[in-house]
């Protein structure tokens, strides 16, 4: 996409309110030198869980919740779309996300966007995590078949 569509894709998007901007800044003292990298921000994000995945380690980079990431400097610009609008832990979510990459020692200031275009599907989650959601149904047959059978496994 071209730089100016993208901007002014990004302008309409928060003329309309579709955005929730949220950042935090840091003062770090010595920060001068080389930006975070893509990959330290990456790794960064592993550690952010929606607390409905926590228990089965299903980072937001697992979960396909990450859209984009900018680096200018020290500073980090996160776009994320949320499973739901609906999410009660979406603020927590993004409080993490800020607390993590602004744990980097080359990270100034963090800004975390929440983009509702595009929409979050399941096809945006690894293959891991998949596979950590995949209901076991070689193990769940036998006991649907014993339940139509009226029996209590």
């Amino acid at each position: 996409m071209a730089p100016g569509v993208a901007c002014n894709q990004r302008s309409l998007m928060e003329a309309w309110g579709l955005r929730e901007r949220r950042s935090v800044e840091k003062v770090v003292s010595g920060a001068a030198g080389a930006s975070p990298s893509r990959e330290g921000v990456i790794q960064a994000l592993e550690n952010c869980y929606d607390p409905c995945c926590r228990d089965r380690k299903i980072s937001v980079v697992d979960m396909g919740l990450i859209e984009s990431i900018d680096i200018e400097d020290h500073r980090v610009r996160i776009e994320m779309v949320l499973t739901t609008g609906w999410c009660p832990f979406a603020s927590r979510l993004l409080e993490m996300v800020e607390e993590e990459v602004g744990k980097l020692a080359t990270v100034d200031q963090v800004e975390v966007d929440v983009v509702w275009d595009p929409t979050w599907t399941p096809e945006r989650m690894s293959g891991s995590a998949r596979e950590k959601l995949t209901m076991p149904l070689e193990k769940l047959e036998p006991l649907r078949r014993a339940r139509l059978r009226g029996e209590n496994p």
